[in-house]
């Protein structure tokens, strides 16, 4: 009999052990944070330059009410919304001032960034005087910075971005072609310094596609959808040269930001 208790006493030992260990059967796990802001950083084409309706919180930055950020905002109605894209933005400007509302409960971001790094709205200011010789080597000193400094500031902001968003689907979009050849325009640039130009895009965005991709980002190209809506189309969706207004030219007009980089960015946030 003294055994049998002492057998009962070591069990109800060792089954008590075993729910001390195991824990109440009605423990939950800790809520996790759920990510589902937004944050849209970058250059004049994400601000929205060329597509009026500028936003009076930073006149500046010429943000649009009209960009594909806000548009896709006003679609989807994220949890929070941060608008710090910003026009001549380069890698080190986004870098430095415009990460701040990233964080653990930011779901998504879109960015272009790129182009003001390699001075294409300089390149475009001296294309545009009659000049070919100038032209094609201002595309080619815009190419050697491409090369040989923008792919490590590009790899220096995705990496910090990656940092302070660790949850974000991140999609970075590039620049679409300016021109389209043998097109409508009577006069201006040449094919040849056109055909050039939309060369540099080419190169400009395989380098940022790869650079992206090597930091398990989204890319995504807006040269497929503005395919036949370039400068010299019948119905171009981009700014030609305005004499008026030179911050607006080469850039998306309300329709390039409404139906060229609007889908592209809502088909690759999902």
């Amino acid at each position: 009999m003294r055994h049998s208790r002492t057998a009962s006493y070591a069990a109800s030992l060792l089954l008590a052990a075993a729910g001390a260990l195991a824990g109440p059967a009605t423990a939950e796990p800790a809520p996790r944070t759920t990510a589902t802001g937004y944050v849209a950083l970058g250059d004049s084409y994400s601000a929205g330059v060329g597509a009026g309706d500028y936003l009076g919180s930073d006149a500046g930055c010429l943000r649009s009410g009209r960009a594909f950020p806000a548009l896709w905002t006003a679609a989807h109605r994220p949890s929070s919304f941060a608008f710090t894209a910003c026009n001549g933005a380069r890698t080190k400007d986004v870098l430095a001032g415009q990460l701040g509302p990233l964080g653990p409960r930011t779901g998504l971001v879109s960015i272009t960034v790129g182009g003001s790094d390699a001075g294409f709205g300089r390149v475009m200011a001296t294309c545009v005087i009659p000049g070919r010789t100038a032209c094609l080597s201002a595309i080619t000193g815009a190419l050697s910075y491409v090369d040989g400094t923008l792919a490590g500031d590009l790899d220096r902001l995705y990496a910090a971005i990656r940092v302070k968003a660790p949850a974000a689907r991140v999609v970075v979009l590039g620049y679409p072609h300016f021109y389209r050849l043998r097109g409508t325009c009577a006069g201006g640039l040449q094919d040849v310094e056109r055909s050039a130009l939309n060369a540099a895009v080419d190169h400009l965005d395989n380098v940022i596609a790869r650079h992206a991709l090597d930091h398990g980002f989204v890319y995504a190209d807006p040269r497929t959808t503005f395919a036949g809506h370039e400068i010299c189309s019948a119905g171009p969706w981009l700014r030609s040269v305005t004499w008026t207004d030179l911050t607006e030219s080469y850039h998306p007009t309300a329709p390039g930001q409404a139906l060229g980089y609007l889908p592209l960015f809502a088909g690759a946030a999902l």
